[in-house]
């Protein structure tokens, strides 16, 4: 039997960039700040919009970056970002993370961040980017955990959309709780000296509630997990509504506070 082909749960809508695009070397990758030494070169796997790839190659130069993302269309708003802020020790392409067009041993560093929980075979990956890893070099990894997710106040809907979110991962194959399984995935793909950590995005002002339930809002509605959803039959639009009022209502209150943990994976070449 063939293997089921990745289908990517968040899409592109507006409201993922948003959040991709928001994104930085200190909010997302902070537990690899102590390999970044300018000069080493990294590839940076499922790069999307480019916003962490770009801040590595700034900390790296003159170290070579290269970002990949199977979306033509999200490359090319990477490549804009590069050129506008001038950025030359970076380029981004289209690849594959199961079949990367790199030579053995070719990169310091390799990154990923938020893309094994959408992968269908995620031990596959890790070992493919050990492959262009060279000897003493760092493969670093983060993914969250959906159902360590905590919010106040609470909110039915709310423990709906997560559940929700579960059901259309499992249905495409991938991994929703993907932080709690980093170090099992990696000893299964050969990798060694493997250090595990975590860290938490939180939302606990006004503007980040604001910003955060809004785009969730969004995405309930209008991106890919809204589309999926419906046509795989486990939810409905009157629903998804009501889960994205419930977001927004969220947002407004207070009170309102949400922690989002991942699991973070060193591992050494």
């Amino acid at each position: 039997m063939a293997p089921m082909p990745d289908v990517y749960t968040h899409g592109h809508h507006a409201s993922v960039l948003r959040s991709h695009t928001w994104r930085t070397v200190e909010n997302s990758a902070a537990y690899l700040l102590p390999s970044l030494t300018a000069g080493r070169d990294l590839l940076d796997v499922g790069c999307g919009p480019g916003t962490i790839t770009l801040d590595f190659a700034a900390r790296l130069a003159p170290g070579r970056v290269v970002g990949i993302d199977r979306s033509a269309a999200v490359v090319a708003d990477a490549e804009a970002a590069r050129r506008d802020r001038h950025v030359e020790n970076a380029t981004f392409r289209t690849g594959d993370v199961y079949h990367l067009d790199i030579a053995d041993a070719s990169f310091d560093i390799v990154h990923a961040h938020q893309v094994l929980q959408h992968l269908t075979d995620p031990v596959g990956a890790l070992r493919e980017m050990g492959r262009v890893l060279r000897p003493g070099g760092t493969i670093g990894v983060r993914d969250g955990d959906y159902a360590s997710f905590a919010w106040a106040p609470a909110e039915p809907l709310l423990e709906r959309w997560n559940e929700l979110y579960h059901e259309v991962t499992a249905r495409n194959g991938a991994e929703a709780d993907a932080g709690r399984f980093l170090l099992g995935w990696a000893q299964q793909a050969g990798l060694s000296d493997i250090v595990v950590t975590s860290s938490t995005w939180t939302f606990a002002d006004p503007d980040a509630r604001a910003w955060w339930g809004g785009l969730w809002a969004e995405r309930v509605e209008h991106s890919s997990f809204a589309e999926q959803a419906v046509s795989y039959g486990l939810s409905d639009t009157a629903e998804l509504a009501a889960i994205a009022h419930a977001w927004r209502h969220w947002a407004e209150q207070p009170d309102g506070v949400f922690f989002v943990p991942s699991g973070e994976l060193l591992a050494h070449g």
